[in-house]
């Protein structure tokens, strides 16, 4: 497929390049996933979304991650991932994009939990910001 990315999704979400998946990706904690209850659309924006609306959509995504019993694995997957669509594990697209620009990549974290670590902070404060608007 030379690098691009393709679709399966329901034929909306595009799949990462395999040479990103870590080599230790596991994919039981996914079935735990409180988002398998929810509407998928919820976690992955329409094209062209902006403003509000993805504020919305976001925030709505956040909280049922904020219960979900495999949030830290998910947003562990995604970080080491570079998972570039989507909210996982409660973090945006946007949050994950600060997480990626502040990890040098010679230390990127491609060991499972190394995700979970590097970006503690990032990952508490994506659902605990929830309680704030609640």
């Amino acid at each position: 497929m030379g690098g691009k990315l393709h679709r399966t999704y329901r034929g909306c979400m595009p799949q990462q390049p395999l040479a990103q998946v870590p080599v230790d990706a596991v994919w039981d904690w996914q079935e735990h996933g409180s988002c398998r209850s929810a509407d998928p659309t919820l976690f992955f924006h329409p094209q062209n979304e902006r403003g509000s609306a993805r504020r919305s959509r976001d925030l709505a995504a956040k909280a049922v991650c904020a219960s979900c019993p495999v949030r830290i694995e998910c947003a562990d997957y995604a970080v080491r991932s570079r998972e570039p669509y989507g909210v996982w594990g409660g973090l945006t697209e946007e949050e994950r994009e600060a997480i990626y620009a502040r990890i040098d990549l010679a230390e990127y974290p491609r060991t499972r939990g190394e995700g979970a670590r590097m970006a503690a902070p990032e990952i508490d404060a994506a659902v605990r910001s929830l309680a704030s608007i609640a």
